[in-house]
């Protein structure tokens, strides 16, 4: 397929400009100094030609709105487009973070509103909406941990990370100072309550937990573990990645969580990925509320204002108050639901995962037998006796149009397949992944050579993953 650049003719345009209704030279605007000496190297091609090229190029990338993609641990589910239109509305697109606050008081309110869901949703007392990722959002409750505790005499040292744990945790636990511990799994995939136990000192700033966890099990001890925690004057932080399973059921600030961040890009339908760009709020219980960023939105009487005066605040995050757009379409997502929505959304997740569980687990190996919650992990680990593994399983998958789970993770499990198949795919298309998976077994089986050489129809072969992270090669 040829890039945009080889479409290019010249004098082909798409556009036309309206006349410059203002007089005077651009020099008299703007200083000579920021302006180019020759024209931008841009692409000169028509508007059929750009529409037509950017609709063959999403067609040769997988997409949840293409075909079935479950990564584990990431909750890849159906954007709504309701949630586009209001994200699209002139009301939202059109204001500026500059503006005065008696401008933007239907955004302040949106902002506001949001807090309050996300609040009710998982039990905290106060929500910062400025982080713009996960990983941003972890990095950020780790500042107010840290903060929290340094207002106490005692910033500590250590984190604890359960050896299952998502690779941004330990990432942000050194970014914020820490040193991170590793907390080994018992027999059934979760804590080891005795290792923890040996572990914990008042060193210890805060455990990062993941509930349910990246196995998909719910760490049923956690109000125990949480209770270990704080008798030695730690704190409770929670990766909020998998909340997907837990809305409408369980709220974290209710069992022993005193720090969490939302993923507004997983849990509440917003598109991430190339689909970005994403959201990480923070949930913090009353006692942490005066160290979130500021500024946060406040509510007098009928006007809402950003307030800049917290005392302990950590000060800023991100640019501005945050990924605003992203905030409009979780803020849509949620109204449509509602509560009895919600809990229906991971009612269907945790039935869906169960159920391809079941029907895998034989064909595979279930190294930690569930039930499950959201999401599961197989084991491909028997297969290596033909010479397959893991990767060649996953790059058979996309010879059958669906894109293939996360894979090799968690480490704890031996050629990992993680799969999510979340609550937005029906039971045709389990059904139609179900069988799909015993056929590439049985290629396993009877012709591993399918498997070794795969992908086959692909818009792009397997690459030489080695050469291409060390010779990278990015055509614009």
């Amino acid at each position: 397929m040829e890039i945009i650049f080889e479409l290019s003719r010249k004098g082909r345009q798409g556009f036309i400009l309206r006349k410059n209704e203002v007089s005077g030279r651009v020099e008299d605007f703007i200083s000579p100094s920021y302006l180019r000496k020759s024209p931008p190297d841009l692409p000169e091609v028509s508007e059929p030609e750009v529409v037509r090229h950017f609709v063959n190029l999403s067609s040769m990338n997988h997409h949840v709105d293409k075909d079935f993609y479950p990564l584990g641990s990431c909750t890849m589910k159906y954007n709504p487009k309701i949630n586009e239109d209001m994200a699209s509305l002139e009301g939202f697109t059109s204001i500026h973070p500059y503006q005065d606050e008696d401008t933007v008081q239907g955004a302040l309110q949106l902002m506001w509103e949001l807090e309050e869901y996300l609040k009710e949703i998982a039990g905290f007392d106060a929500v910062t909406l400025q982080p713009s990722a996960g990983a941003q959002g972890e990095l950020t409750g780790l500042l107010i941990i840290r903060k929290y505790h340094e207002t106490r005499g005692n910033p500590r040292k250590k984190v604890l990370i359960p050896d299952s744990a998502h690779g941004t945790n330990p990432a942000s636990v050194s970014m914020a100072g820490y040193t991170a511990v590793s907390v080994p799994s018992d027999s059934t995939g979760r804590i080891d309550i005795d290792k923890l136990m040996e572990l914990v000192d008042e060193d210890v700033a805060c455990l990062m937990v993941t509930n349910p966890n990246t196995l998909g099990l719910f760490e049923y001890r956690i109000k125990e573990i949480a209770d270990i925690i704080h008798e030695k004057g730690g704190l409770m932080y929670m990766d909020g990645a998998n909340l997907n399973a837990l809305l409408g059921i369980v709220r974290p600030g209710d069992i022993g969580i005193d720090v969490m961040h939302f993923n507004l890009h997983k849990t509440f339908s917003t598109p991430h990925g190339g689909g970005g760009p994403g959201a990480g709020p923070v949930g913090v219980k009353d006692f942490l509320k005066d160290f979130l960023p500021v500024p946060v939105v406040k509510k007098d009487g009928d006007k809402f204002y950003l307030d800049y005066s917290l005392k302990n605040s950590i000060g800023k995050v991100q640019t501005f108050y945050g990924n605003f757009l992203v905030m409009v379409r979780a803020y849509t997502y949620i109204r449509i639901m509602g509560g009895k929505g919600l809990k229906e959304v991971s009612r269907g997740a945790i039935i869906n995962a169960n159920y391809l569980m079941e029907n895998l687990k034989d064909i595979f190996e279930l190294p930690y037998p569930g039930p499950c919650m959201h999401e599961f992990v197989l084991s491909g680990e028997k297969f290596k006796k033909f010479g397959i593994r893991t990767l060649d399983i996953a790059k058979r998958m996309l010879d059958y149009g669906i894109h293939a789970p996360t894979i090799y993770f968690p480490l704890i499990v031996k050629e990992a397949l993680m799969i999510e198949p979340t609550e937005t795919e029906s039971r045709r298309t389990l059904d139609r992944v179900i069988e799909i998976m015993k056929s590439i077994v049985k290629e396993a089986e009877k012709n591993p050579e399918i498997l070794k050489k795969a992908p086959h129809n692909t818009p792009v072969r397997r690459l030489n993953e080695a050469k291409a992270a060390r010779s990278l090669n990015v055509c614009y």
